[in-house]
């Protein structure tokens, strides 16, 4: 997986940064300020001298060299991982402080623009003739440039040095918590909405279990009446086929005279065995659809338990997650708290 690629701006508090270097700037009386790997500023400079900004850098060939400087300056800082002190193409001396991350580099703090002994007023004036800048002015904003004892400017570095190091392994600590507790409050929003839609869905489907259950149970209440109706029609077939052997012996009776209603008896007998019959057959059916009803309604009510106990898992569940949201939600604006 690729390494993240980590900006100044995501490990420092820009704001803090500004202040910093600005009280840092004016107690050692040198100028300051702060770029990322690329040579780009992140902070506002602080105490530029008349010198560089106004006259050295306010011309193309002199801009040049400034700019040639920093990138060796900051490149040997990269290159041996510690503060340099070194001398300016225009005379004065600057610092480049390495900050760095995970023994990587991610920016520098550059200073300096003072000198570390008195004004050599021929190389300036040397320089102004180079430059095309008006010697006399050039020797007037050199005499405004501060000096600077070398040893106190190499401390000075090592300060920066110390303290940025420091201060952005704080800073990527503070960067990936705050990444962290995104993802956190991220995950547990999606969790705790996921748990509520389960928890309304188990709801629905206990709703429906109890409303099967009582389909179930209708059916089961049809079948009893089927079964009513069953012993009716048995009844009334027993005393259909009373009737009909009745009849038979009555057509007995009657001899040649009863044969034709003889025919009509023996009909008679028969329909009431066949209803007989069917009425056995129903009622081994409806004894069947009885007892599976019955089987399916204790299934029914003991998933509807089972079901109950698991929305209510589930609710207890989406509550905890809701108190756990709420604990990501405070993460979260704790770690974002100065942005």
């Amino acid at each position: 997986m690729a390494e993240e690629e980590v900006r100044l701006q995501d490990i420092f508090d820009m704001d803090f940064m500004q202040k910093f270097q600005d009280s840092f700037s004016t107690a050692m009386g040198i100028a300051m300020i702060t770029v990322d790997l690329n040579g780009t500023p992140v902070t506002q400079p602080s105490n530029f001298t008349e010198f560089c900004m106004k006259y050295t850098r306010g011309c193309p060939k002199g801009n040049a060299g400034c700019e040639a400087c920093d990138a060796d300056g900051g490149a040997r800082a990269s290159r041996e991982g510690k503060p340099q002190v070194y001398d300016c193409h225009a005379g004065l001396v600057d610092l480049a402080a390495p900050i760095m991350l995970n023994g990587k580099q991610v920016g520098s703090i550059l200073g300096g623009q003072v000198l570390t002994h008195p004004m050599d007023e021929d190389h300036i004036r040397q320089k102004a003739q180079e430059f095309g800048i008006d010697p006399d002015a050039y020797v007037a904003a050199a005499k405004k440039t501060p000096v600077v004892d070398r040893k106190r400017l190499e401390a000075a570095a090592q300060a920066l040095y110390l303290f940025s190091s420091a201060f952005s392994q704080m800073g990527m600590y503070n960067h990936q918590l705050r990444k962290l507790s995104g993802n956190i409050n991220d995950t547990t929003v999606r969790v705790s909405a996921t748990m509520q839609e389960l928890a309304a869905t188990a709801r629905d489907v206990t709703d429906n279990q109890a409303a099967l259950g009582k389909e179930i149970k209708a059916v089961d209440e049809v079948a009893g009446k089927i079964n009513e109706f069953t012993k009716l029609i048995e009844n009334i077939a027993k005393q259909t086929k009373m009737l009909g052997l009745n009849a038979s012996i009555e057509a007995a009776r009657a001899g040649a005279a009863g044969a034709g209603f003889n025919v009509v008896a023996e009909e008679i007998r028969k329909l009431a065995e066949n209803s007989t019959d069917a009425v056995a057959k129903i009622q081994a059916f409806t004894s069947q659809i009885s007892s599976s009803v019955q089987t399916t309604v204790e299934k029914s009510d003991s998933t509807t338990d089972i079901v109950g106990q698991q929305a209510e898992a589930i609710e207890q569940c989406a509550n905890s997650l809701t108190e756990l949201t709420m604990a990501a939600k405070d993460l979260f604006e704790l770690a974002h708290k100065d942005e």
